[in-house]
């Protein structure tokens, strides 16, 4: 008796797990709309978007302590413009680079009228309004001294910047402090990065 009710209950058994299998047929049959699972019948496939971050760290140079060059960050747009780079540098300080003593040389009325970049050679010619020709003395070589770097930062160790006012080419105070009327290069400005 003990044997045949074992035997009923594994058919019994047997029959509802076979009732919860999935049924097999042998040909593809259509399913009811009403049937299938929601936004499965979507004739818009899902997209997926990908964020492309609108800006991009930069450095510029500015004057730490004994006016020595030091690198400090900016965020310029996408895909940071030499001319937009430059802007920049010339935007003035932070709060922070205030309460830490950092200053620039040049004033806050200088603008960059254009910047461009040349491969073969790698020469840049930065070319800024009557403003920057106002700057006197030794901060005339300062001033100087952070475009290029900030370009350099941008381009390579051997890129040589030529100065304009206004579209006409400058001659500019190097490291030693002679005129230099052709491009500079950072070579003639490793006194000011010396600590």
């Amino acid at each position: 008796m003990v044997t045949r009710a074992r035997v009923l209950c594994a058919v019994v058994a047997g029959i509802a797990v076979a009732g919860c299998a999935i049924p097999t047929q042998r040909v593809p049959s259509a399913i009811p709309p009403s049937r299938v699972p929601f936004g499965l019948l979507d004739h818009h496939l899902p997209t997926t978007t990908t964020t492309v971050p609108a800006s991009v760290p930069v450095k510029v140079y500015l004057l730490g302590a004994n006016r020595k060059l030091v690198a400090e960050s900016r965020v310029v747009s996408i895909p940071a413009p030499l001319k937009l780079v430059i802007a920049s540098l010339l935007g003035g300080l932070t709060k922070k680079e205030e309460d830490a003593g950092i200053k620039t040389a040049i004033p806050s009325d200088v603008q960059v009228i254009s910047a461009t970049i040349s491969k073969t050679p790698a020469l840049a010619t930065v070319n800024f309004n009557q403003a920057f020709g106002e700057i006197l003395g030794s901060s005339t070589e300062l001033a100087v001294a952070q475009v290029l770097l900030t370009v350099v930062a941008q381009t390579s160790l051997d890129t040589g910047v030529i100065f304009q006012i206004e579209g006409q080419t400058i001659s500019v105070p190097v490291a030693n402090g002679t005129q230099w009327s052709g491009p500079v290069y950072l070579s003639q400005y490793l006194l000011n990065l010396a600590s």
